[in-house]
C-alpha cells in the first residue's frame, strides 16, 4: 500500500522515489549502497545456506536442508554436463552460484514495495531500492565479470596467437581481417550486453508493476497483486535460469578449440 506521505506527492513522485536508488558520489563514481547491501546480505545468505548443508550432511537420511542442497546442486550439475563441453572446475560452481544469487537478488522483488523502504525511512534512509537486479550497475557487473571469464578462458585454451586468428580470420577469411574483426567484436559485446539487458529490463518492469498495483485502491489491491505474484515467481526463476545457462554456454563457446 502506497505510504500517506509518498501518496501526497502524485503517482510520479510515489515511482520515481521507490525506483530512486540510495547512492554516495556523483556520476560514474557514484556507489549504490542499496544494492551493495542487499546483494551483499544475499550472496551471504547463499554461503551460509550451502554451508549449513555441507556441515549437516549424512551418508544416512537426508533432511530438509540437505535435500534441497541437493537437488539444487544435481539441477545444476545437469546443466553443465548438457551444456558445457570443455572441462573446469570452476564452471559448475560458477554456474551455481549466479544461479542461486540472481534469484535471491530477483525474489526480493516479492516483497511488498512499501514494508523495506518504510523500515528504512525509520532508520532515516530516504532511498532503498530492495530488488539489486533493477539496478542496471549490478546486472552489468555480474555481466561484465562473466566476459572477462570469457576473454580469459578463450586466451588460455586458444593461445593469444589462437584467439586472434579467431577475431581475425573469421569466418570471411584473412582478406577481409577489418570487418571479421568488427563482426567478432560485435559478436562478443553483446554478450555482456545482453545479459545485463535482459535480467534488469525483466525484473525492472516487473517492479514497475508492483508499484502501479500498490497505487491503486487498497480493496483492488489483493485482486491483482497476488495473481501477478505467483506470475512473477515464474519469471524471477526463468530470469536466473537463462543468466546461468547462457553463462554456461559462452564459457563452453570459449574452451572450444578450433
Amino acid at each position: 500500500m502506497a505510504t500517506e506521505a509518498h501518496a501526497a506527492e502524485g503517482a510520479t513522485g510515489y515511482i520515481i522515489h521507490h525506483l530512486t536508488a540510495l547512492r554516495v558520489g556523483e556520476g560514474f563514481w557514484s556507489l549504490h549502497l542499496d544494492t551493495l547491501f542487499f546483494s551483499a546480505v544475499l550472496g551471504g545468505l547463499f554461503v551460509w545456506f550451502f554451508k549449513t548443508a555441507a556441515d549437516k550432511a549424512t551418508a544416512g537420511v537426508p533432511g530438509l536442508v540437505q535435500s534441497f542442497a541437493e537437488m539444487l546442486i544435481e539441477f545444476v550439475d545437469t546443466q553443465v554436463k548438457d551444456s558445457f563441453h570443455g572441462h573446469s572446475k570452476l564452471i559448475a560452481p560458477l554456474a551455481l552460484t549466479i544461479f542461486c544469487w540472481v534469484f535471491l537478488w530477483n525474489f526480493m522483488d516479492l516483497f511488498p514495495v512499501d514494508i523495506l523502504p518504510l523500515i528504512g525511512s525509520l532508520m532515516g534512509i530516504d532511498y532503498l531500492r530492495v530488488v539489486p537486479s533493477t539496478d542496471l550497475n549490478a546486472t552489468f557487473a555480474m555481466s561484465i565479470s562473466v566476459f572477462f571469464l570469457i576473454i580469459f578462458y578463450s586466451i588460455k585454451i586458444k593461445g593469444v596467437w589462437g584467439f586472434t586468428k579467431e577475431l581475425t580470420l573469421q569466418p570471411f577469411g584473412p582478406w577481409l581481417m577489418p570487418f571479421n574483426l568488427l563482426l567478432k567484436l560485435v559478436e562478443e559485446l553483446a554478450k555482456p550486453i545482453s545479459l545485463a539487458l535482459r535480467l534488469f529490463g525483466n525484473l525492472y518492469a516487473g517492479e514497475l508493476i508492483f508499484i502501479l498495483i500498490a497505487l491503486l485502491p487498497w480493496y483492488i489491491q489483493p485482486v491483482l497483486s497476488f495473481p501477478w505474484a505467483i506470475f512473477h515467481i515464474l519469471i524471477i526463476t526463468l530470469q536466473a535460469f537463462i543468466f546461468m545457462v547462457l553463462t554456461i554456454v559462452y564459457l563452453s563457446m570459449a574452451h572450444e578449440d578450433h
